[in-house]
């Protein structure tokens, strides 16, 4: 990509399209595409088409996709495969017919089968049953990979995809019925200190282990690989650490600084026991996370709230 090379980012008022689109202006690029999902509906295949008739981008970063956490997947389940399947192959399918000269597709590491081999390495994908909790969602997104190989393998499309880790960052989603794990605790005990409660509730055991990488390390990374991967397959992008859910719970009640005490809530789901991305292949091409978890959170903490 040159810094002038139109560039369209889908999803950019989203976590992680905002994200790249930061990194990418930090870069010096200057020819920036965006579309608010009022503007152009992602999901309708005419107005995609239309948009790349007219638009013509060179690149594209497909970060646009319906997401969210346990609650949100497993209640929504019709609706996540419909949409995110809709989304990506619009997307996908409109930048071949205009001849897009690159493409990166964002999957998620929630799509590895449920009980892989930890570290997750990149050929472990489709070998066992996948979390039920997120399936619809899982199938979804490995149909997006799946594509962009496809596509690469028919047309010889330089279609590429990432599987980022949990992020976290600037302009996630707070919403407690939807959200992820890290911000929801976030807003949890940020509102317990607010009201001087003496509690705040997790879900699960808090044995379980999760890796998080920040958002901008996640952009910083795509850009990177949008300027130096153009193979078939996918990458892994995380940190390669993990801690569990019960630290998180506790550093992030020290970040905040809540009083009171953390109790577990064993009834409720603990979700996949353990998910570790082996970032090897992505540190191999030249590239390695920087912002370190208490470091990240207390940013993003003192952005928020």
């Amino acid at each position: 990509m040159k810094l002038n090379s139109k560039i369209y980012v889908a999803g950019h008022r989203g976590m992680v399209g905002s994200a790249i689109v930061k990194d990418l202006e930090n870069k010096g690029f200057t020819n920036i595409i965006t579309r608010t999902s009022v503007e152009l509906n992602l999901i309708d295949q005419n107005a995609v088409a239309r948009f790349f008739e007219i638009e013509m981008p060179e690149y594209v970063f497909l970060a646009a996709a319906k997401v969210g956490g346990i609650i949100a997947n497993n209640t929504y389940r019709a609706d996540f495969i419909y949409e995110n399947i809709l989304i990506q192959s619009n997307v996908i399918h409109q930048s071949y017919k205009t001849g897009v000269k690159k493409l990166l597709f964002l999957g998620s590491t929630c799509i590895y089968p449920k009980m892989a081999p930890q570290p997750l390495k990149e050929e472990y994908l489709l070998t066992g049953i996948l979390e039920e909790t997120n399936e619809p969602y899982a199938i979804a997104k490995i149909a997006g990979i799946k594509m962009c190989d496809a596509y690469r393998d028919q047309y010889g499309c330089n279609f590429i995809s990432v599987m980022p880790t949990n992020l976290y960052g600037f302009n996630d989603n707070y919403d407690l019925q939807n959200s992820h794990v890290l911000p929801a605790l976030l807003r949890k005990f940020h509102e317990a200190k607010q009201n001087n409660e003496k509690e705040v509730l997790v879900w699960g055991t808090g044995n379980p282990l999760r890796e998080f990488l920040h958002a901008s390390d996640m952009a910083n990374a795509c850009v990177y690989l949008m300027q130096n991967y153009n193979d078939k397959g996918f990458v892994n992008i995380g940190s390669g650490k993990e801690i569990s859910i019960s630290d998180l719970a506790f550093l992030i009640k020290d970040i905040v600084g809540f009083k009171g005490n953390v109790v577990f809530d064993v009834t409720k789901p603990d979700g996949t026991p353990r998910k570790l991305t082996d970032t090897t292949k992505l540190n191999s091409l030249g590239w390695k996370y920087s912002i370190e978890l208490r470091e990240g959170i207390t940013k993003v903490y003192n952005e928020k709230f």
